[in-house]
């Protein structure tokens, strides 16, 4: 594409990603309901749609506040780290063969650090709101995100050797004769596990556990500041499912369909498993969570690292 082009189709992303973001609180809600055999949000335009427009416009025109007791300008800068590294994170993903905003050699490696730097949103927030419930659950949040990119990063290594690329387009190409979610399987399971605690969607949300924390880490957040977080967290959901679609599933790959209608279907149903799987389980202990990721998950990345290098070496070591 021109540069230009490259430019429309940035903004087209970023506009599409948002206005996805504030389409899926509904969504969720919905889909909760259904599950869960309730109404959802059914008042408000065909099927409760319009509650998106009400929620934003209830949260646009609510008091933004500012502690006195806060640090103002870091305060006011965290919800909005979080939307920018999400947004940037889009930037190196392939909707279809040659559509997307960048393909660079290290794209992989580009999405794992924007998903690192999140954890700064949660934790200057957590102590510029200077409240002790807040703190508590930005520290819980540095734990439970820094250990869980461990994981992520491991879990993803067995398709970096099977592709011989951290190139998000050769990870798809690679997959022509068979998606990576049937050979890495291990790596995939650590990846969904690592990806929600990263997130800190339910059933993983301790950080901002409301049952003990209050709100935790933006417990001092209110109207559009808090509307960032909120924002950023979806915006993660629906990059992490991008991921997923693209490592694991074979992007844009399909028969009959478009690449980017197959790429879409992919997102959407794995968005889907994210919102049923937070009806289904309950939310565990702190302690429990952070067990499972270093007793469970570390065990099993190194176990898929091992087996799938033994299998490369035999298959393509000579």
């Amino acid at each position: 594409m021109s540069e230009g082009m490259t430019i429309l189709f940035a903004l087209a992303v970023m506009g599409g990603a948002v206005g996805s973001a504030a389409v899926l609180t509904w969504f969720e809600r919905r889909l909760l309901g259904i599950w869960q055999d309730r109404y959802g949000p059914n008042r408000l335009g065909a099927f409760g749609i319009g509650q998106v427009a009400a929620d934003m416009l209830k949260l646009l025109t609510k008091h933004d506040w500012v502690p006195p007791f806060a640090d103002k300008w870091v305060f006011i800068f965290a919800p909005t780290a979080i939307v920018i590294v999400m947004l940037l994170g889009f930037a190196v993903v392939p909707f279809g063969p040659d559509l997307h905003i960048i393909d660079i050699n290290i794209g992989l490696l580009f999405f794992l650090g924007m998903t690192s730097l999140a954890v700064y949103s949660v934790l200057l927030g957590a102590l510029s709101s200077n409240n002790k419930y807040a703190l508590l659950g930005g520290l819980r949040s540095a734990a439970q995100m820094v250990s869980y990119e461990v994981f992520m990063g491991l879990s993803l290594i067995g398709v970096v050797m099977l592709t011989g690329s951290f190139s998000l387009q050769d990870i798809v190409e690679a997959q022509r004769d068979g998606w990576y979610f049937i050979s890495q399987f291990l790596g995939l399971f650590v990846f969904v596990i690592a990806a929600i605690a990263e997130s800190h969607r339910l059933p993983f949300d301790l950080p901002e556990a409301e049952h003990e924390l209050t709100a935790g880490f933006h417990t001092e957040y209110s109207g559009m500041k808090f509307t960032l977080f909120m924002l950023g967290e979806y915006l993660g959901l629906i990059l992490i499912s991008c991921m997923i679609t693209t490592l694991f599933f074979g992007g844009w790959l399909g028969p009959w369909l478009p690449p980017i209608v197959w790429f879409g279907i992919k997102t959407f149903l794995i968005i889907c498993f994210f919102i049923l799987l937070r009806a289904a389980i309950p939310r565990p202990r702190y302690d429990q969570l952070m067990s499972l990721g270093w007793k469970i998950m570390l065990p099993l990345t190194l176990i898929n690292l091992v087996v799938t290098g033994a299998v490369a070496l035999w298959m393509y070591g000579g």
